[in-house]
């Protein structure tokens, strides 16, 4: 039974969770809007709990709250009623609820101590504030004591007690000697925690008499000041010397030389001790121990480790401090000293509690009459809070009771609300270490739909950018929102447009045709109305004339172009700089409507000219350098510089001022247009020479306005348009007379260097603006916006001063002021600084993370509080790494990468991301002293992409009709492989692709062997992969089939016969009519254009192609019968085209356009030339034209009767290559007689009178083509013999048939 309750109880509460996200509402902050509908009350501001205020100014407790109506305000002090009626000291101010209480006219703080807390109230509800406790602070003075002087041995260890006086906030404590100078502290001498000053062991140069506790009480801004205390460090020298002096000779004397000692605890004493800290506060632990050498302080925790990012060492390592504690960090901390004669121990066992913090807090409800809704208040802590209801303040048990209202435990439930149901629930969740105060109220409103967006509103946009139209709106319940073009246009949707929770439309690329009027429908169940806005495309600007470069002469004249094209409606305006500034004020520049010109061109013009043409909607620029050179040189009068002037002298001696004249030197041809005067200061900087003033070249007398306590020597230089004259020649020194100084330094700053400390720094003044001896400086300082005094010191002549036990990072006045013996300079302007940064206190929250897609993801977080940066605000970083790979179990090395967020910023886009990865990330801030804690690491996953191309693809084992593929899966998978996608078509000789087969191959398979293909056949294959998302980039090959089963060739050879056999087609029965995996193989002037069409049979396909990027009408072809591939010809080589196919009678539906390339199509093919039909007419032609000299040549020899070659072999007979006869020596000759029978040896053939086979294969190239050789009229053949002795032994085989062309080729000479 109590099973099926807690299933059932889980059940509700998922509907009613389902229900709040369905029904809030949010109320948009227009001012109109709010100012008509009813709201219950909102605390909107209110002072701090624990309320800590200065005695001696007025008390201001803040209580501000909004609603409709305006809510009224009262009190309650100590839990009772207050009338602030009854006290004249007591006011609120109009129209809030804000309490002044007035101190400075006679009251008293301590009289108002107590617990105080508001009530906003209206016709709605009521909202009540935090208890805010008023507590004045408290600053009292150092009780009077008397101080004995501490006298210690060298090498002891001692501590100096502070011992400040208890104040309201508690003091700041910093030990400081009698010149406001800070003590050094070491690993030696260091401060406690507690304020105390602890020396490990004591040196004799601890010797002082002003070791002074100051402790500052920051929020009256007091310093209370302890009485010096006096340490005396006696040496084992001296103390020897002081026995030596008052013993005998005879006595044996001497004290014991320093020892060294093994560590001991000065603090915390013992050996173990606790502590207890609340979440999220900063946890100090410390210790300081005595001993010598003075010992090193190490910090462990024992069964785990310190935690990284949150640990930090202070004052020498003796102060463990660790931010933003959580329950994880309590357990036994150990301290550990150490030297080298030993060590010490202590253990401090910490556990950490937490104040209640918020899991969920309640949010307001915005509901309409008969919906359902909840109010959640979940929150944590240790120990485990408390959670009570309160309805308009009061507590829920005795409230008016709500039939539409149930309390469960931390939820209340809201079923079928009507407009009584209005009011501000409170819920409060409490420990022992304090407690969490939330209001949330419930408004039950009914509104028909309002749109806030002003109607006819007009919307301008550049073409191409995006647009966004307005379509703010409200109402009870939530209205649904439709966009329509026109008056009487269809809803819009689809990809083009992004539709946005606020209404607003989104056009991501408007074009010309997205001009005119859109309508926005607001519509609930209480009503329904629209509002129409206007949108206007304008052409952008475009420079169309740019400026160019420009060289010109000296004194020439220049002009820059600047001609624009705009949108008509549009009225642009054209500026021109100079090097990214304003052009000079010169007449000589001259701006016209589309042009810059420039008169009378000086080398000072030379520079970068930029034209920027300006709109309401848009800007554009160009820009163009002149260069200018001089005039080429013409003979003329020898110019030089002047000669310095001379004979210089002071008249007319003040004290703030002298007369100087001189003497000009000879110009050189070339006018002097000024003098430049310069001085001297003997007394600070002798030596070294300063401008003055300059003077036009006509004038040679000038007063001079000097300074006081300076020592003056003047000196003049001449200028013409040359150049400058050689120094005159110095004047006699002139010394004034001290006075105040008249300026203070410059460029003074205020920054730390420490969280505690401000560091004031200034540039001195140089040795002539102390105008007297005795140069010091007033540095003053105070906290800002804290109504201080001053706190001023006088430093000697430095530039630098560090103001110590400041808080961290406020913001303070400062300014420095110059005297001298004589007095003080003029009051100075104050400037703002700020006391040293300290690292980040917490890391950001609520860090989430949006994948975008496959490579890129946004992640969000909310801001710090700028308390907790504790500096100037950097950004924030984001740390993140690939953690594995999902498609691949192969773990790399982990690389972090960092992305810096500048300024406040709440999000940021993670690129280059991998596809189906797991990630990790968190989110740090950072200020200029370094970074935060880093937020808990965030887990989050890509998803699945597109795979890369299988890795190789081999094509092996060719036979007569099949082929084995081979291949590698993809190196990226980007994802769970779902199978591969095998292509491939057949080619011709003439580079024509056949019919394209598809199959789908399973993705856990690595070959494949394809039957049935024709024989001596070039196949070209295309090769992917694919996941759920979609396919991967294809890799190609090619093969062919042997010829036949003995023929062998290399695998890629082309074959020479393109057979007519059809290859086997793999077909899918389609599911809808479509065209898809449209495929171009391209050669320079055709293209075979291959389809997939899944539909009903006998479709009627047709090819539409143009030129890529052209306005030019489609070209059409039909495709004959039914085929699924058609060849494009007629195509101009080097062109891209845009191709799609479509299929008549089906709706006119068409595939998605493909674009390709012509050009060779494969360039590893070789044309072969013996399937050229002009290479077989040819050697059809020399074969007839042999068979017919072979014809004659025949007839010739059966008329008888003697060759005219055996008149040449008569004439010339060589016996070298005239071989004799066998019986009797004579040569051969050719007779009637002898025509059946085998040639002689004059012939070609063996002197065995046999006819060989590899002889008979010689072509007439040997005989007919040499030098010598040629054909007669008749066909005979008349040239030198040429024949190849051969000594293979005789076959004795003659023949006896009649000669046949072949024979009669053979024995032709």
């Amino acid at each position: 039974m109590t099973k099926k309750k807690s299933i059932s109880a889980s059940k509700a509460s998922l509907v009613l969770f389902l229900c709040q996200m369905i029904s809030a509402l949010d109320v948009p902050l227009d001012s109109k809007l709010l100012e008509e509908l009813s709201q219950p009350p909102t605390i909107t501001q209110q002072s701090p709990k624990d309320y800590i205020v200065d005695p001696r100014e007025n008390i201001v407790i803040q209580c501000e709250a909004k609603g409709k109506p305006p809510p009224s305000f009262s009190w309650t002090r100590n839990g009772t009623h207050f009338d602030i009626d009854k006290d004249a000291q007591v006011t609120m101010k109009p129209n809030s609820g804000t309490l002044v209480i007035n101190i400075m006219n006679g009251g008293k703080a301590e009289a108002y101590e107590g617990v105080y807390q508001c009530t906003a109230r209206n016709e709605r509800g009521a909202a009540i504030s935090n208890n805010i406790v008023i507590r004045p602070s408290r600053s009292p003075l150092w009780t009077k004591e008397k101080l004995e002087p501490n006298q210690v041995r060298e090498g002891d260890s001692l501590v100096l007690h502070c011992r400040p006086p208890v104040g309201l906030p508690p003091p700041i404590i910093f030990w400081m000697d009698n010149a406001f100078q800070r003590l050094p502290q070491s690993e030696r001498v260091s401060q406690g925690l507690n304020g105390d000053l602890y020396f490990s062991n004591v040196q004799p140069e601890d010797t002082r008499e002003d070791y002074i506790c100051y402790a500052r009480f920051n929020h009256t801004q007091t310093i209370q000041q302890k009485q010096p205390i006096s340490v005396k460090v006696f040496s084992m020298d001296s103390l020897n010397d002081t026995i030596a002096a008052n013993l005998s000779d005879t006595d044996v004397y001497g004290a014991r030389p320093v020892t060294e000692r093994q560590p001991v605890l000065l603090t915390p004493t013992g050996s173990t001790s606790t502590k207890v800290e609340l979440r999220g506060n900063v946890l100090l632990l410390e210790c300081i121990a005595a001993g010598l050498p003075t010992p090193v302080i190490r910090w462990i925790k024992e069964g785990g480790e310190l935690p990284a990012n949150r640990t930090f060492f202070e004052n020498f390592k003796k102060t463990l401090k660790i931010i933003d504690v959580s329950e994880a960090d309590s357990g036994n901390y150990k301290c550990i000293a150490r030297n080298i004669l030993g060590s010490a121990h202590h253990v401090i066992s910490v556990t950490v509690k937490a104040a209640p913090y918020w899991i969920t807090a309640p949010r307001n409800l915005v509901l309409s009459p008969g919906e359902d809704g909840t109010l959640i208040c979940r929150a944590n802590g240790n120990p485990k809070p408390s959670i009570s209801w309160l309805a308009n303040g009061v507590p829920i048990a005795i409230a008016p009771e709500d039939p539409s209202r149930k309390v469960d435990g931390d939820t209340i439930i809201f079923s079928h609300v009507q407009e009584r149901s209005s009011a501000v629930y409170q819920c409060n969740a409490s420990n022992e270490y304090g407690y969490l105060l939330a209001n949330a109220f419930v408004n039950v409103l009914a509104e028909p739909p309002r749109i806030l967006t002003p109607a006819n509103k007009l919307y301008q946009v550049i073409a191409d950018s995006p647009a966004l139209l307005d379509c703010a709106y409200f109402g009870s319940p939530k209205p649904e929102i439709e966009w329509f073009k026109g008056v009487k246009g269809s809803i819009l949707h689809g990809s083009e447009y992004i539709f946005h929770d606020n209404g607003t439309l989104e056009i991501p690329v408007a074009q010309k045709d997205s001009t005119g009027a859109y309508t926005c429908v607001a519509r609930n169940k209480l009503g329904k109305i629209q509002n129409e806005v206007q949108l206007e495309i304008k052409d952008p600007t475009v420079i169309i004339k740019q400026p160019e470069y420009k060289v010109i002469q000296r004194y020439g004249q220049v002009s820059f172009e600047c001609i624009i094209k705009h949108d008509s409606t549009l009225l642009p305006t054209v500026i021109w700089l100079k090097d990214n500034d304003e052009l000079p004020d010169d007449e000589r520049f001259l701006v016209g409507k589309d042009n810059l010109t420039i008169m009378n061109v000086t080398d000072k013009d030379d520079g970068t000219y930029t034209c920027i043409v300006n709109t309401t909607l848009d800007s554009v620029s160009a820009s163009a350098v002149l260069t200018v050179v001089a005039a080429p040189p013409t003979p003329a009068i020898i110019y030089a510089r002047p000669n310095p002037p001379f004979d210089l002298e002071l008249t007319g001696q003040l004290e703030r001022s002298v007369e100087l004249s001189w003497i000009p030197g000879d110009e050189n041809n070339s006018p002097i247009t000024n003098f430049v005067i310069e001085y001297e200061d003997g007394l600070h900087e002798p030596g070294l020479w300063h401008y003055q003033t300059e003077v036009p070249g006509t004038q040679t007398t000038v007063q001079l306005k000097l300074s006081p306590y300076v020592n003056y020597s003047f000196r003049v230089i001449a200028v013409n348009e040359i150049g400058r004259s050689q120094p005159s020649e110095p004047s006699e020194q002139y010394l004034t007379k001290s006075a105040n100084p008249d300026e203070n330094p410059s460029n003074v700053q205020g920054i730390g260097s420490e969280p505690d400390n401000l560091v004031i720094t200034w540039e001195s003044l140089k040795g002539f603006q102390s105008n007297g001896p005795g140069l010091q400086y007033k540095v003053s300082w105070r906290q800002k916006d804290v109504d201080d005094e001053w706190t001023s010191v006088i430093v000697a002549n430095v530039s630098k001063y560090i103001v110590s036990g400041t808080p961290t990072f406020v913001p303070y006045e400062i300014k420095v002021q110059a005297l001298n013996d004589l007095g003080y300079a003029p009051e100075p302007s104050e400037v703002i600084g700020h006391s040293g940064e300290d690292l980040p206190m917490v890391a950001p929250g609520n860090v989430q993370v949006h994948v975008i897609n496959s490579t890129l993801a946004k992640v969000h977080w909310d801001p710090v509080p700028l308390k907790t940066v504790r500096g100037h605000l950097q950004g924030y970083k984001v740390y993140y790494w690939k953690v594995q790979s999902l498609s691949r179990r192969s773990r790399r090395h982990v690389e972090k990468k960092i992305l810096t967020f500048k300024g406040n910023k709440t999000f940021g886009m993670l690129p280059g991301l991998e596809p189906y990865s797991t990630y990790k990330l968190n989110v740090r801030v950072a200020n200029g002293k370094g970074e935060g804690p880093a937020s808990p690491d965030k887990v989050f996953r890509t998803p699945e992409g597109v795979p890369s191309s299988p890795s190789f693809l081999k094509i092996t084992n060719p036979t007569l009709d099949s082929l084995t593929l081979e291949w590698g899966s993809p190196t990226h998978p980007n994802g769970v492989l779902t199978s591969y996608i095998l292509k491939f078509q057949p080619i011709n000789n003439t580079h024509e692709l056949g019919p394209l087969v598809e199959i789908r191959i399973p993705a856990n398979e690595s070959s494949l062997i394809l039957k049935n293909l024709n024989y001596s056949t070039r196949y070209k294959f295309y090769f992917n992969a694919q996941t759920s998302v979609g396919s991967g980039n294809q890799i190609t090959e090619e093969a062919v089939t042997i010829m036949d089963e003995g023929y062998s060739e290399t695998l890629f050879a082309t074959s020479p016969v393109m057979h007519t056999v059809r290859p086997t087609f793999y077909k899918v029965q389609p599911l809808y009519p479509r065209i898809r995996n449209v495929t171009t193989a391209a050669a320079e002037t055709y293209a075979n254009i291959s389809w997939e069409y899944e539909g009903p049979d006998h479709a009627n396909f047709y090819v539409e192609y143009g030129v890529a990027g052209s306005k030019e009408d489609w070209k059409k072809e039909i495709v004959n019968g039914s085929r699924s591939f058609f060849v494009l010809k007629g195509l101009t080589p080097g062109t891209a085209y845009k191709v799609r196919v479509g299929a008549e009678g089906l709706s006119g539906f068409r595939s998605s356009e493909d674009v390709f390339e012509t050009g060779p199509a494969m360039a590893s093919r070789q044309v072969d030339i013996a399937t050229q039909g002009w290479f077989i007419g040819l050697m059809c032609a020399v074969a007839l034209l042999i068979l017919i000299l072979l014809i004659v040549c025949f007839i010739r020899r059966n008329k008888g009767g003697k060759y005219p070659v055996k008149e040449k072999e008569d004439a010339h007979a060589d016996p070298e290559i005239q071989p004799m006869k066998e019986d009797d020596g004579t040569f051969g000759e050719y007779s009637d007689a002898e025509d059946h029978k085998p040639l002689k040896k004059g012939s070609r053939t063996p002197s065995d009178r046999t006819v060989k086979k590899e002889d008979s294969d010689d072509s007439l190239v040997d005989y007919g083509e040499g030098v010598n050789g040629q054909f007669n009229e008749d066909g005979s053949f008349i040239g030198q013999y040429s024949g190849k002795k051969e000594k293979e032994p005789a076959e004795g085989n003659e023949s006896s048939e009649a000669p046949s062309p072949v024979n009669a080729m053979n024995s032709f000479v």
